[in-house]
C-alpha cells in the first residue's frame, strides 16, 4: 500500500503529521536527542516560515500540528537533517544501535516512509488532535497531566514556540 502523501496544490494547508522512528525503536529519550528535534524544529520556524500550532516528543514518534508555506520541503528537510544528527549521535554515543537502521540500499534510514498527513480543515478537528497530542504522554502513562510533560506544546515552560492556528 503507497504512503499517503501531502499533495502538492494542498503544500501551504495546515497539517496533523506524525514522524515515527523506523521499526517503533524507542531512540529519543537519551543522549540530547529530544533537542535535536527541537533544534531542527526551532531553525524551520526562524528560517523556514514554520508554524507550530502544537507537538509532542515521544520516545519513538513525534506529533506536529503545523503551517508552512511549503510543507512539503519542510518535511524533506527535516527528516534530512534529523536522520543525519541521529546517525551522528548513536555513532558517539551508542555505535552498535546504528545496524538498526540499516537500509537495504545502503546508508540509514531513521524516519518511517509516511507522515500520516491529516489537512486541519476546521477549529473542531484541530481541537480534536491537539487534544491527542497533549494527551499521548499521559496514554503512554508518561506523566499524570499532559502540562507535565517538558516536550509538549501543553507544558507552560516549552522549549518551542507555539504559533496561533491560522484558521
Amino acid at each position: 500500500m503507497p504512503s499517503p502523501r501531502i499533495p502538492k496544490e494542498y503544500a501551504s494547508a495546515t497539517y496533523f503529521l506524525t514522524f515515527t522512528i523506523k521499526n517503533w525503536y524507542y531512540i529519543f529519550d537519551r543522549h540530547n536527542r529530544f533537542q535535536i528535534l527541537a533544534d531542527s524544529l526551532t531553525y524551520c520556524q526562524k528560517y523556514k516560515q514554520l508554524k507550530i500550532h502544537a507537538y509532542v516528543f515521544m520516545l519513538n514518534h513525534i506529533h506536529l500540528v503545523i503551517s508552512s508555506p511549503d510543507v512539503i520541503g519542510f518535511v524533506r528537510d527535516f527528516k534530512k537533517f534529523t536522520s543525519k544528527e541521529m546517525q551522528k549521535n548513536i555513532i558517539a554515543f551508542e555505535p552498535n544501535v546504528l545496524k538498526l537502521f540499516e537500509s537495504l540500499k545502503g546508508g540509514y534510514e531513521f524516519w518511517q516512509p509516511s507522515n500520516m498527513p491529516k489537512i486541519i480543515e476546521s477549529e473542531d478537528f484541530f481541537n480534536q488532535k491537539v487534544e491527542y497530542i497533549h494527551y499521548d504522554p499521559v496514554r503512554k502513562q508518561y506523566v499524570k497531566n499532559p502540562e507535565d510533560w517538558i516536550w509538549s506544546s501543553a507544558n507552560q515552560g516549552r522549549r518551542i514556540r507555539v504559533d496561533p492556528l491560522p484558521i
